[in-house]
């Protein structure tokens, strides 16, 4: 028996503290009215899917072929200044951050500089490649908009450096916008699908749109808030984000219900082993196929080439856009990837 305490002791004590961390880190859950996608409980994805349980998880971690991700040699950041564009201005940061200038109004979407994706700064995906701009050369930000509540979407860090230099307002799917607050993030506004807010006058719109995705930050609050994609209206050009996202039927409607669309940022990366990862992201073929269903003026991939987050790495993602835009007839400028600290000018003019 006292063998056995020895042995049993040391797993309830592990097992106790991971659910007390986890409990910790859990943020606010969301409170509203039912919904098509919301339980009184838990967020829904409109194309009923569901992510993973933690059972295919383990599988997942039993089982995986992770492709190599080579640390990038070069970390230096060269200096850059934005000035105001004519039209509107795309920099790809890397990963799912990117600065949208629309004319003088700048944009940040789901900033993070940190040096991983994680609770903690000591484990969790860490960044193979650095970010290509630096914090301290950034214009004056107007607005960030966050996607969903995950480490590598929403990073606390960064968040609290930018409000202290910029003083933003933020935009949030239902309930993260509660733990935007918390962090010290405000004004902040909370959307539901396809409810819109108006900025710089009334010149820019901003809708939330629907993504089939997850949302937790701990252990108690999974699907507690909502996720979304965003699309960007002016009198400049439209632009849409697509955010975090698995395919579904839903880009349909998002391509009968918004108006034309000149830019889209498409999710390419995490997703393998599909089996395991299709609900919640979008293969680089699945990514072309939502780029023919919204016909935008061109296409730039997003979520790639950054943190380790599946068994893909940047070359395997590459390598498969390609292969998908050639399988698929598309001409290789419609649809594009970007360098860290590039950028694609857009101009209706033009």
């Amino acid at each position: 028996m006292l063998m056995l305490l020895y042995i049993l002791l040391p797993i309830l004590a592990f097992i106790l503290i991971f659910m007390l961390v986890g409990a910790l880190l859990s943020a606010p859950r969301y409170k509203g009215p039912v919904t098509d996608h919301f339980d009184g409980k838990e967020f829904k994805n409109p194309n009923g899917q569901v992510s993973q349980g933690l059972g295919a998880v383990f599988k997942w971690m039993r089982t995986r072929k992770r492709d190599p991700w080579p640390k990038a040699k070069d970390w230096s950041i060269p200096e850059k200044s934005f000035d105001q564009p004519g039209g509107i201005r795309v920099t790809f940061v890397n990963h799912s951050t990117f600065l949208i200038q629309v004319g003088e109004f700048n944009i940040l979407t789901d900033p993070v500089w940190s040096q991983r994706v994680s609770p903690f700064s000591f484990m969790g995906p860490a960044r193979k490649r650095p970010p290509g701009v630096r914090l301290e050369d950034l214009p004056n930000i107007d607005l960030v908009l966050l996607s969903h509540n995950h480490y590598d979407h929403l990073d606390k860090q960064t968040l609290k450096t930018i409000h202290q230099v910029h003083r933003p307002q933020v935009l949030t799917p239902l309930g993260v916008g509660a733990y935007a607050k918390k962090i010290g993030m405000n004004p902040c506004e909370d959307l539901d699908w396809w409810q819109s807010q108006s900025f710089h006058d009334h010149s820019i719109k901003i809708t939330a749109l629907p993504a089939s995705h997850f949302s937790s930050r701990g252990t108690l609050d999974r699907n507690a808030t909502l996720w979304c994609g965003f699309f960007i209206e002016s009198e400049l050009g439209n632009v849409y984000f697509a955010g975090d996202s698995g395919f579904g039927e839903f880009f349909n409607d998002i391509a009968e219900r918004t108006a034309d669309m000149d830019i889209a940022l498409l999710p390419i990366g995490a997703y393998k082993p599909e089996w395991f990862m299709s609900p919640i992201h979008t293969s680089p073929s699945e990514a072309v196929k939502v780029h023919k269903i919204l016909n935008p003026g061109i296409s730039i991939a997003s979520h790639f080439g950054t943190f380790p987050l599946a068994d893909d790495n940047t070359e395997r993602a590459l390598n498969d856009l390609k292969a998908a835009k050639t399988m698929e007839d598309v001409a290789e400028e419609k649809f594009i990837t970007l360098d860290e600290g590039r950028s694609f000018e857009f101009n209706l003019q033009d």
